[in-house]
């Protein structure tokens, strides 16, 4: 045979588009070409191949080898054609069996000893094969992840002599299994340790039960960074599918998956001088950013006012659709971006705004251009504005202090999320105008209610709304069928900083 068709996977954002190799030999002098859109580092895959072969122990066909990368229009990266051109090589030149090779998609480098080295992106491509009911083969180190995927049958090899064995029938490769004992379950920071507070880890709590996104002002070391960094250990575990979708996205950022916490829900809080393109993604081959790494997680925005007017504003798109597009002249990417936002700040640029010492000396006009720093569609964006004061000396010595744990919390927000999955199948915080309407069984005082409150503070529609699920979620934790004033009225004190504005304006 002098042509071969071997099945590999291409990158894509988070998919992994089909990419049949096709392996052509031809008389003429000997020579290498390969076509179908290579960018450089597939070149330079001729070089790495004809030394991997060589040093295997297989000859390297002295003809005129053409390699085409079907379909030509999708740019092909990365050394993860290295294996399959290999093996097309070796399939046309009658080297190895070319009896099973339709039911194999390969996706590895190669050294030029002829030893298989793992690739990124190796997950969205065992999601892609598993539907194809294909077998993947890969190197060891990318065994473990790509057998996150129950339905993919894996083969992991050490160097393509043993890829070679296996499909010539000498020396089988068992599928690899995933070792539940690399899974390791993290010890999350515990609501129990934290003194005081209460308003705070009620605004979490409810937070947490319809995937509300929040905003925690107060002064220094009053604890906003402390209780932001337990609100993971209150959500609920990933399913399956949650945890494969986030795990894709890891898989693809420069192969930094975590095997061992693949199932725990990321908290990414990037430093506040982080760029608009690192919080969202971008570069001249798309990548994901910091609000796609904390899909199904939180994204934690301390010291807010601190990042850049353009840096915050990038994120209120994302923030209502769940994805982020990147578009670059040559390339697009889609990246799916469902967080939940939390955000800390200061009430003021010296911090002490509020404070019964008095310490504070910011005037007016700082404290207004200090929070002018956030903009109007930005606030408006988010559910719950909680202001929090530093903790009095007497709870902190206090040595009965006893405070409910975050296993308690987490049995009401998994309640609260269940009831709202199965009333309308999505959670409160991502419910349509619509059905608002229809899910949201407010009543007649409560409604009127709810209007008085827009007329006083000058909200907008947008506010309206989401007041509105927040309500609908304090009812869902109180195990209420019917939005009451009670409610409404504990939805409008989490909008401090509208109050605030309504004040100086």
């Amino acid at each position: 045979m002098s042509l071969a068709i071997i099945y590999a996977r291409s990158a894509d954002g988070v998919m992994s588009p089909q990419v049949f190799v096709e392996a052509h030999l031809s008389n003429g002098l000997p020579s290498l070409s390969i076509v179908g859109l290579p960018q450089a580092a597939v070149k330079e895959s001729k070089d790495r191949v004809r030394g991997a072969m060589l040093n295997s122990g297989f000859e390297f066909p002295p003809r005129r080898i053409t390699i085409n990368l079907a379909p030509a229009d999708i740019p092909k990266e990365g050394g993860r054609f290295d294996l399959p051109i290999a093996i097309g090589i070796l399939a046309a030149s009658g080297q190895i069996s070319t009896k099973n090779l339709h039911g194999y998609e390969f996706s590895a480098e190669l050294a030029l000893s002829g030893e298989l080295r793992p690739v990124s992106g190796i997950l969205p491509a065992a999601m892609q094969v598993a539907l194809q009911k294909r077998t993947l083969v890969v190197a060891e180190q990318n065994g473990q992840e790509a057998s996150l995927v129950e339905d993919c049958v894996v083969l992991a090899a050490a160097n393509l002599a043993d890829v070679t064995a296996h499909l010539n029938g000498q020396q089988i490769i068992s599928p690899v299994s995933l070792n539940a004992q690399n899974e390791e379950k993290v010890s999350s920071q515990d609501f129990s340790e934290v003194r005081g507070q209460h308003q705070a880890k009620r605004a979490l709590e409810i937070a947490a039960a319809g995937n509300h996104s929040l905003l925690m002002s107060g002064p220094p070391g009053s604890g906003k960074t402390m209780l932001a960094s337990r609100l993971s250990g209150i959500l609920p575990e990933m399913t399956r599918q949650e945890a494969l979708e986030t795990a894709a996205i890891y898989s693809i950022a420069n192969n930094n998956l975590d095997i061992a916490r693949w199932k725990q829900r990321p908290f990414r809080s990037p430093h506040h001088t982080a760029s608009a393109i690192a919080l969202v993604g971008g570069g001249s081959k798309p990548m994901p950013g910091e609000i796609s790494l904390a899909h199904n997680g939180v994204l934690f925005l301390d010291e807010l006012p601190e990042f850049g007017r353009h840096v915050l504003e990038v994120l209120r798109e994302p923030m209502e659709s769940g994805v982020i597009s990147i578009s670059r002249a040559s390339r697009q990417a889609e990246y799916p971006a469902r967080f939940q936002f939390l955000a800390a700040m200061n009430p003021c640029p010296c911090g002490y705004l509020g404070e019964p010492s008095g310490r504070c000396r910011c005037s007016a006009e700082k404290v207004e251009r200090y929070k002018a720093r956030l903009s109007g569609p930005l606030m408006d964006r988010v559910d719950l504005q909680v202001e929090i004061m530093a903790v009095p000396v007497d709870i902190l010595l206090d040595d009965q202090f006893h405070a409910e744990s975050s296993d308690d919390i987490r049995q009401r927000v998994t309640a609260a999320r269940q009831k709202q999955l199965f009333r309308c199948g999505s959670f409160n915080s991502q419910l349509s105008c619509s059905q608002l309407d229809d899910e949201s069984r407010i009543s007649c005082s409560a409604r009127k209610h709810l209007g008085d409150a827009m007329t006083r503070l000058g909200l907008s529609a947008r506010s309206f709304h989401r007041m509105l699920r927040v309500a609908r979620t304090i009812a869902d934790l109180a195990g209420s069928d019917e939005v009451f004033d009670k409610h409404i009225a504990e939805a409008i004190r989490y909008r401090s900083l509208d109050r605030y504005l309504k004040n100086i304006t």
